[in-house]
């Protein structure tokens, strides 16, 4: 059962201060934000009902997943959700300054809930996640603060943000650095399977107590929401998929009004967060800037824009890439090399780690049966 499982159950009890937003319509209104709102005409305090509409005419291939198609339906003659109110949807993306931003504001009962895109396919937002291994802040997150300010300046009643993947990162960062009067308004941030923070930024903040209204999910394998640092409550959360799917919001087990919880991340997610982490230790700022500058320089030698049109045409596209490896230098060219094997040799000093705590666990299991 999941989200849109959920929205046939519960989707006749229509919001209120007796039922109000719980975690999993969080988790919808999350996803909100990545529906094709630039392929309608879309007309600002629409309401979900008459967006719903408009989207059933498009093709599948319109929206991220097939999933958000059927969400926007089941949106639309949900009681719960079809007379919400949406209002300021924003894009923009820049390859210039290496940013993609998306957010849009939905009205609850009690005020509004912001919800930031995250990751598209398009090269250039991918770019911008790797960017946060190297900088304090991506232009996304400067450009979230703006939106959130902007809002809520114009809207009354209590804020909730959120966002899922680098829009969970957004929405934390955003609460974390708006305006102080708009963040005493924030009651619930919730970051769903989204990136941390370097600690420079978390202590950067002068309002770290917001930090006890944010919240973090992430799935039992995760891997892109267990980058960086993150400093809030967490809860981990089941997934019916494995490995890198499980960051699909639509894997994700729902009980009723919850998510379904599991205890402990596995340890295929232990392995590659600890690899990272070992990385980025061993690893400069600078040497990260140009280990991923040079490799996305590859990637915009191409004539696509996204990954899915690259992997349709890899084979007619590998020429120019391979005209581009030429042109870097040698000196960035051996980084490159070297940051790959220092990604390497921490893969192997925590698989190491790993198999010897095993052998201690089970040398602990036998004593303890004997």
């Amino acid at each position: 059962m999941n989200v849109n499982d959920y929205l046939l159950w519960r989707g006749d009890i229509p919001f209120s201060e007796t039922f109000p937003i719980n975690e999993i319509d969080s988790l919808i209104l999350s996803r909100f934000s990545y529906l094709p709102f630039d392929k309608i005409d879309l007309l600002n305090n629409e309401t979900i009902e008459s967006i719903s509409l408009k989207m059933n005419k498009l093709k599948e291939e319109d929206f991220k997943l097939s999933d958000d198609k059927i969400l926007i339906s089941n949106l639309g003659k949900s009681d719960r959700f079809k007379k919400l109110i949406v209002t300021d949807f924003y894009q923009n993306k820049s390859l210039k300054s290496e940013k993609q931003f998306g957010a849009i504001t939905i009205h609850l009962y009690d005020g509004i809930y912001v919800s930031y895109i995250g990751t598209d396919n398009s090269i250039i937002g991918w770019k911008e996640d790797f960017n946060m291994s190297f900088l304090k802040c991506v232009p996304a997150q400067i450009e979230g603060v703006k939106y959130l300010n902007l809002v809520a300046s114009k809207y009354k009643g209590s804020i909730r943000l959120g966002g899922h993947s680098k829009g969970g990162n957004v929405a934390v960062y955003s609460s974390l650095n708006c305006d102080k009067k708009i963040q005493n308004r924030i009651i619930r941030v919730t970051n769903y399977d989204g990136p941390g923070f370097d600690k420079s930024v978390i202590k950067k903040s002068k309002h770290l107590d917001v930090l006890n209204r944010v919240i973090t999910y992430i799935p039992q394998d995760s891997v892109i929401g267990r980058v960086l640092e993150h400093e809030e409550d967490y809860e981990i959360v089941y997934s019916k998929e494995k490995g890198l799917y499980q960051h699909d919001i639509y894997s994700w087990e729902v009980l009723k009004n919850d998510l379904v919880k599991v205890d402990k991340v596995t340890d295929s997610s232990e392995f590659i967060n600890d690899t990272l982490r070992t990385w980025l230790k061993n690893t400069s700022p600078k040497q990260r800037k140009i280990f991923v500058d040079s490799i996305f320089e590859l990637l915009y030698s191409t004539s696509t824009d996204t990954f899915r049109q690259l992997s349709t045409n890899l084979i007619k596209e590998l020429p120019s890439m391979m005209v581009t490896y030429k042109e870097i230098s040698k000196e960035d060219k051996k980084l490159i090399n070297d940051m790959i094997i220092e990604f390497v040799k921490a893969s192997s000093v925590i698989m190491k780690q790993m198999s010897s705590l095993k052998i201690e666990e089970l040398k602990k299991s036998i004593l303890n049966k004997n």
